[in-house]
């Protein structure tokens, strides 16, 4: 006997099959290019196996793979008295699917406080299995699953049980099978250097966001969301199962019931370029704004590192920001001292800076002040200490060298966000951590690095690599180092990856001193760069080869152009810009020997329209950056 049950909104969206042992939800995307099957099969051993698959366009992305979670519950079990049967092999073998629910269309969008978008789309179809034990224990499970026409996401759910709330999750069992072929853009922690590997070649754990190029030609890639109280979980190829990737967990979890896992997302498009253009998924896979104030105080800009931790460097730097229209400076390490050490007192400020004046003066300016608080100082001293920056005046906190990996440390990193805002700081997280769009629910976290940036002074391939790797997981603090002598790309490249590399609180002149600037021309640029922006779009590019993205902000468009090491000649085609008006075009371009400064960027301007095309010759790690702005009261008609 076979039962169907069906939600009907124009289209079959969603369907619970199940006949003699196997059931089956699918769901598919409101565009109809994505689908997910979830089900349950018996094995030839008896147990029961949760398993999945997923398709883009009807080509697999994902063919038929376990999901689940593995759980070590016996000492919740024995001291509660909860009677279950034998410890069996896995924790998912005797949990039976009960029944699938399938849930109205979701439709709706919302506005973020800031983004690489000022509207975010929130359309899926949405489903859920429930699954429970039937061995007295009690034990339930729901699998919580939706279909974005961005991509694929789903988690684990544990309803509250009436004597063993208490879960140890030990092993997330999720695996995903890809196709023969499919190639990964790796790299095996967050500030490393990317490997182009096929899967079964991905023998150490590696980081989400991972891009996969599947073997039909059409792009994928994995990621998760709403972390905050969870450990980091990576992939690894499995050792038993041909083309397959294995979840990893840094540590277990431990849990109480009622409790939601974060969600996985399998995404998937024509091109890299769309990932990157999709990846509000992210955002809307995270609860909304808890700040009800954010408006008032979260400020998006620019900022500068003072490198001389002094009064009177830091009177110049405020000047130069203010000249320059940079709304932050930032006091990285040593304005306390020891500042990597337990022993070290964020409390008191070296004697050679005079915080009060510095943070004064910067108020006259308009130029708020951030300090950097290493992890020693954080642990020991956070809860007194952000109440004393908020009253010395301090904007914002970059912390440093905070962990992250744990379940123990993701949570208290986390709730270090939550201890900021209650003292109006914002906050931009250092070193290995990666965002998952937790920024949505408290954006005073403005950034953080997880990305092998400048300081590490990467080549143009890594760069062009990140927009469609890194950056789908949301912003990253790159640390722009304009005239340092170690950058291994020209100066026009640098200029648009300050606009690529999205970031609404974006460091500039990361090594640099006023005293380092010339008059070069091209400071215009940073000088009318936004950090937020209402559109994004990818104009062409792939990992490793180049990229062009165009950015709006009100009526203006901003454009970046980067090349890898050997250099490309690129068109951009303007059709982007508004029909029936009239640009000026500012160019800031790779001009070699024949621009005298030292930075040799040559900088000119023109008019143009929608739909004309502009030629670009790329040097090899070469760039081009471009502002588009419309001019008032001129049409082309």
């Amino acid at each position: 006997m076979k039962r169907i049950g069906f939600f009907v909104s124009g289209l079959v969206v969603a369907t619970a099959l199940w006949a003699g042992n196997e059931k089956t939800l699918v769901l598919t995307s409101p565009d109809g290019s994505h689908t997910v099957s979830f089900g349950q099969q018996t094995m030839a051993s008896g147990n029961r196996s949760l398993y999945y698959e997923v398709t883009y366009q009807g080509e697999p992305v994902v063919v038929s793979s376990q999901a689940g979670l593995e759980m070590d519950n016996r000492i919740w079990e024995k001291a509660l008295g909860v009677r279950t049967l034998a410890q069996p092999r896995c924790w998912m073998d005797n949990l039976e699917l009960d029944s699938v629910r399938i849930f109205p269309t979701v439709d709706r969008s919302w506005q973020p406080l800031y983004g690489e978008r000022s509207s975010v789309k929130d359309h899926y179809n949405s489903g859920t299995l429930f699954l429970s034990k039937k061995d007295g224990s009690g034990y339930r499970l729901n699998v919580e699953v939706r279909a974005y026409n961005e991509g694929i996401a789903f988690r684990y759910f544990l309803p509250e049980h009436p004597k063993a709330i208490f879960h140890k999750v030990v092993a997330d069992l999720t695996e995903y099978t890809f196709p023969q072929g499919t190639m990964a853009w790796s790299e095996q922690w967050a500030q490393a250097f990317f490997e182009h590997l096929p899967v079964d070649a991905l023998k150490q754990p590696v980081e989400r966001a991972l891009t996969l190029e599947l073997p039909g030609g059409q792009w994928a890639a994995l990621l998760d969301a709403d972390v905050d109280d969870w450990c980091l979980t990576k992939l690894q190829a499995s050792d038993k199962k041909p083309h397959t990737l294995i979840s990893v967990m840094y540590s277990p979890v431990d849990v109480v019931t009622y409790y939601a896992t974060p969600w996985k997302i399998i995404m998937a498009a024509d091109t890299p370029g769309q990932l990157l253009e999709h990846n509000d998924i992210v955002q809307n896979l995270n609860p909304p704004c808890e700040i009800e104030d954010a408006a008032q105080w979260v400020k998006p800009g620019t900022i500068m590192r003072e490198t001389t931790i002094s009064t009177e460097g830091a009177i110049a730097t405020i000047d130069f920001c203010a000249e320059h229209r940079i709304p932050y400076m930032l006091f990285d390490w040593q304005w306390y001292m020891p500042c990597t050490s337990h022993d070290g007192d964020a409390t008191k400020v070296v004697s050679k800076l005079d915080m009060p004046r510095v943070v004064e003066y910067g108020r006259q300016k308009g130029v708020g002040i951030w300090v950097y608080v290493n992890q020693h100082a954080l642990m020991k001293q956070a809860a007194e200490l952000f109440p004393l920056l908020h009253e010395w005046g301090i904007v914002g906190v970059k912390s440093g060298f905070v962990q992250y990996a744990s379940h123990r440390w993701a949570t208290w990193v986390h709730d270090l966000v939550r201890l900021a805002a209650e003292n109006h700081l914002l906050m931009n997280i250092h070193d290995e951590f990666r965002p998952s769009g937790f920024s949505r629910t408290y954006p005073n976290l403005l950034t953080q690095e997880g990305i092998c940036g400048n300081e590490e002074f990467p080549d143009a391939t890594h760069n062009v690599t990140l927009p469609f790797t890194r950056m789908l997981n949301g912003a990253a603090d790159y640390t722009i180092c304009y005239f340092d002598k170690r950058l291994k790309t020209t100066h026009a490249h640098q200029l648009a990856a300050s606009m690529v590399f999205y970031s609404p609180l974006q460091t500039i002149f990361w090594y640099d001193r006023p005293s380092f600037y010339q008059g070069e021309p091209e400071i215009s640029w940073f000088e009318n760069l936004p950090t937020v922006w209402d559109e994004s779009r990818v104009l062409s590019g792939a990992p490793g080869q180049h990229i062009v993205m165009a950015r709006r902000q009100g009526t203006d468009w901003w454009v970046g152009l980067m090349a890898n090491n050997d250099g490309a000649e690129l068109e951009l085609d303007c059709s982007f810009l508004t029909p029936g008006k009239r640009y000026t075009a500012h160019l800031y371009t790779d001009g070699g020997d024949k621009v005298k400064t030292r930075t040799q960027v040559l900088c000119s301007s023109r008019q143009v329209k929608a739909g004309e095309k502009l030629k670009f010759r790329l040097l090899p790690s070469g760039g081009a950056a471009v502002r588009f702005e419309m001019e008032q009261n001129h049409s082309n008609t």
